[in-house]
């Protein structure tokens, strides 16, 4: 049990005042509506429903929200510190391809079940399970059991913009479900080309758990 600590009286210094500080105000940000949900359109602090944001969908990859951005511009613009997404993968569809990124990765299973392939190695994850991944960490995850895993993922962007952000990888594990590189590459093209281009889309009902 966590025990109170009193904390110390502060004594104010004899000949000082106190001083105020000017706390500025953080701006709301503005929210556009597009054809396929809503996306932030200004930097500042917000609240938007997941169910009413925009996704994607990947043909073999499943469907994905990018909470925080989804290209470059969007992530240095409106979310330079912190990435936030969710990844919705059917039984056999991997989230990503294989790869390790130069800062730390998160991940918490929010519903459903899922095999994590990590350095070589397989895992298998049902819901609350929490991945860490200190950079480097040679990563992906791919849906299991019998129906859809939701995933919720979160990285640090920090350092990424001063240096490469990491690497696809080949792995004999991965492989096996569809989620390794041809080769160690940093093409994104490449690494993804078994793949149909991903779509924006609205929300598809009932992706979520209620």
């Amino acid at each position: 049990m966590h025990r109170r600590r009193d904390r110390p009286q502060l004594s104010k210094p004899i000949g000082f005042s106190l001083v105020t500080y000017d706390r500025s105000m953080v701006p709301e940000a503005a929210l556009a509506q597009t054809d396929v949900g809503t996306v932030p359109a200004t930097p500042g602090w917000f609240v938007l429903n997941a169910q009413d944001a925009r996704w994607f969908q990947t043909p073999g990859l499943g469907y994905g929200l990018g909470l925080t951005g989804e290209d470059e511009y969007e992530a240095e613009t409106f979310f330079p510190m912190l990435g936030m997404s969710i990844r919705v993968m059917n039984p056999g569809e991997p989230s990503t391809t294989y790869h390790w990124e130069t800062e730390q990765e998160d991940f918490l299973v929010l519903s459903g079940e899922a095999i994590l392939i990590i350095e070589g190695q397989e895992r298998s994850l049902r819901q609350w399970d929490f991945v860490h991944c200190p950079p480097k960490s040679r990563h992906a995850f791919v849906g299991a059991g019998a129906g859809p895993c939701v995933l919720l993922c979160a990285s640090s962007r920090q350092f990424q913009k001063d240096g490469p952000w990491g690497y696809y990888c080949s792995d004999p594990v991965a492989e096996r479900y569809n989620a390794a590189a041809p080769e160690d590459t940093q093409d994104t093209e490449l690494a993804y080309a078994r793949f149909a281009a991903s779509q924006h889309t609205r929300y598809p009902r009932g992706l979520l758990p209620e």
